[in-house]
């Protein structure tokens, strides 16, 4: 028996927007008029059809109650947490990597002046959140003892300003619980809480906020040669499937981000697919975050135009990712992308 997803998509945005749902010719997503859409695709792994919101009413029973159930998740307004306000889209996670080894800015903040000195600059530059990593999790890369990891981040850690929202990018279950002791507010664990089955337990212990993201393997091995039967559905099951247990285990409540883990286990042709139909991932009732930063498939796609801070790519597929609904955007340079955010809104007010 075939299996339904439901993706929203023909957006519209600001003053269009607002219009829009107010003559009931769209829905907003997630209670916010200022973002909405009047179509859903609806996907099989066999099909896909896109139909007016209008004209739900008008498919085979069975696909109707799958796409109305979905639609009511994803027109409900989110609940804010740790500051972060799912009514502004889209907030804006800044990247602070105290690595020798990163694939962007390696070896660039490793001195505890430098760190916090870029930390202060990201949140000047309007981050609403900081992730900070001790690991380079880039392709190839090799693990890490925790030790040399703690050793590399505790000093910013216990500097942070607890009015501050910091994330922490790790993979270990004694590295997140040292952080969220000294003030760490989200766990970002790029493995999806597979590398390390204690992390669950971290988190449920003390009800912490996490990014749950998607990855084919350990960074090491993960670019070998991925596949996938369907890279944007696979990727659905995955999070539908890993939320249920959690669930199960009594992990409850809804502070969960979801991010699909551009260039974690990812061609080209992947991350394409991804990026283009993300707002699948809205019918699963929590926030999105997107990955773009200075990403390879920015080379890939920008051949003899490529940039070593591939700000051109980053801002484009930036403003792409908001105008799908994307709640949350991880990026390195933060001024950059919030001054083309705000110039953007402007025009289309």
């Amino acid at each position: 028996m075939s299996r339904y997803y439901t993706r929203v998509c023909n957006f519209y945005y600001g003053s269009k927007s607002r219009s829009l749902v107010k003559e009931k010719k769209a829905l907003p997503l997630n209670g916010n008029n200022k973002i909405s859409f009047d179509k859903v695709e609806i996907i099989s792994r066999k099909s896909a059809k896109k139909i007016l919101i209008k004209k739900i009413n008008s498919l085979p029973n069975k696909i109707k109650k799958i796409v109305k159930k979905d639609i009511k998740l994803i027109t409900k307004r989110k609940k804010n947490f740790k500051n972060l306000s799912f009514k502004n889209i889209p907030n804006i996670m800044g990247v602070l990597n105290i690595t020798p080894d990163s694939f962007s800015d390696g070896g660039k903040y490793n001195k505890n002046n430098l760190a916090k000195k870029h930390l202060n600059y990201l949140f000047k530059s309007g981050a609403h959140l900081v992730d900070i990593g001790g690991e380079s999790t880039r392709p190839g890369s090799k693990i890490i003892n925790s030790k040399i990891e703690w050793n590399r981040i505790k000093d910013i850690l216990k500097k942070i300003d607890k009015k501050k929202v910091i994330s922490l990018d790790t993979r270990k279950s004694d590295i997140m619980e040292k952080g969220i002791n000294l003030g760490v507010k989200l766990i970002n664990d790029v493995s999806g809480l597979s590398y390390d089955k204690n992390s669950i337990y971290i988190l449920k212990k003390y009800k912490t906020p996490f990014v749950l993201q998607h990855s084919l393997g350990n960074p090491d091995v993960m670019q070998n040669n991925p596949k996938y039967k369907n890279v944007l559905l696979d990727i659905y099951d995955f999070f539908e499937k890993k939320i249920k247990f959690l669930r199960r285990i009594g992990l409850n409540h809804n502070n969960i981000i979801l991010d699909p883990g551009i260039g974690f286990g990812k061609n080209l042709k992947h991350n394409m697919t991804i990026i283009k139909n993300i707002s699948i991932y809205h019918s699963l009732g929590l926030p999105i975050l997107l990955g773009i930063s200075r990403k390879r498939f920015i080379k890939e796609l920008s051949g003899n135009n490529d940039s070593s801070l591939r700000t051109g790519g980053t801002i484009s597929s930036s403003i792409f990712a908001m105008m799908q609904g994307v709640q949350i955007l991880r990026v390195h340079d933060v001024n950059e992308v919030n001054q083309s955010i705000k110039v953007f809104k402007k025009l289309i007010k």
